[in-house]
């Protein structure tokens, strides 16, 4: 079946469910701003998280170029969780073998959302260096299998300009809701994919969109890499293929820490459970509400649900284990 066929295929099931995502207004979080904030909830996608655009750019695009064959190809990439859980439910839909190759800090629910997709699991024991990063070692075991495995394809998200097309359709989708309008947007970094779509739109769209790029402390994306990090999700241990000079016009860097208080007062607030990575997304934005002005209108991507994060994030042993005792840090921001 040609690859614009099973195009259309994917239109008339679950699939036809990725993106068009709600963008709401958060009139709580930021309440003595006098600037407009609005969330864009990625965790509605059915796979949960933005990473499922991503995964059907992919893998659609490697089927219409011949490249992968349902029913006879194997696809095998590097993930600790959303992209592969994206791309595990995509494959199941198109018959393709799916096999994620993840490291030991992925989470039991993320490993049992994969198994349930028909995945396979691969996981890399060592790793690349004495900060616990295993990424570089996890790239090498997807290059072996690729090698070894008839039919094998791997989509390289780190490099796959697939993955920064099919996240312009965020940035659409934001402009067209407020009119094109857009004066800042927050938005994670990783595979900087997210970021690439969101700025090559806002670049040929003429968008005034001042690009707030909010990284991990410790990634290596916007400079080096500095320490261990906790909380997955956000962050790199290498700058990938799709970063570019320019990219954002400004960098926030945070903590674990941060990503902890700004998930703990999104639902405090706003009664929106997300990701690690949306934590850090909020705490950007609090460190940077002097300096908005008011009446502008300000995005806040939020690319994934809360609940793969209950065993950390919105646990309050682990959080007080790795952190002590800051429920202070939330409790007296949301109160304000």
């Amino acid at each position: 079946m040609g690859g614009r066929r099973m195009f259309e295929k994917s239109s008339e099931g679950i699939l036809s469910t990725i993106g068009a995502t709600p963008l709401v207004r958060l009139g709580r979080l930021f309440g003595n701003s006098g600037a407009r904030f609005h969330a864009k909830l990625e965790a509605v996608n059915p796979g949960g998280s933005m990473k499922d655009r991503s995964a059907m750019g992919m893998v659609l695009g490697a089927i219409d170029r011949g490249e992968l064959i349902p029913g006879r190809s194997t696809v095998v990439e590097s993930s600790s969780g959303n992209l592969g859980i994206g791309l595990a439910q995509v494959c199941l839909w198109f018959g393709l073998r799916f096999i994620c190759v993840g490291d030991p800090k992925m989470t039991p629910q993320n490993l049992a959302i994969l198994a349930a997709y028909g995945a396979e699991i691969d996981i890399v024991r060592e790793p690349d260096n004495d900060m616990g990063d295993y990424l570089a070692a996890r790239v090498r075991r997807v290059r072996e299998l690729v090698e070894r495995i008839p039919h094998a394809y791997w989509p390289n998200q780190y490099a796959n300009p697939l993955n920064a097309r099919a996240q312009e359709t965020i940035m659409r989708e934001i402009a067209e809701r407020l009119h094109g309008r857009v004066d800042y947007l927050f938005v994670a970094t990783g595979t900087c994919g997210t970021i690439n779509g969101c700025a090559r739109y806002i670049a040929d769209h003429g968008l005034g969109t001042h690009i707030v790029a909010v990284d991990a402390e410790g990634s290596a994306i916007f400079g080096e890499q500095t320490c261990r990090r906790l909380i997955p999700g956000h962050g790199a241990a290498f700058r990938s293929e799709l970063y570019f000079d320019g990219i954002a016009h400004s960098v926030a860097r945070m903590t674990d820490q941060d990503c902890v208080v700004g998930c703990r007062r999104l639902v405090g607030a706003e009664a929106i459970l997300a990701g690690g990575s949306s934590g850090a997304v909020v705490s950007a934005a609090a460190q940077r509400l002097a300096e908005i002005p008011d009446g502008a209108n300000c995005v806040l991507l939020l690319p994934d649900r809360g609940e793969r994060y209950l065993q950390t994030i919105y646990s309050d042993a682990w959080v007080e284990e790795k952190f002590g005792d800051i429920a202070h840090l939330w409790k007296e921001q949301t109160a304000c």
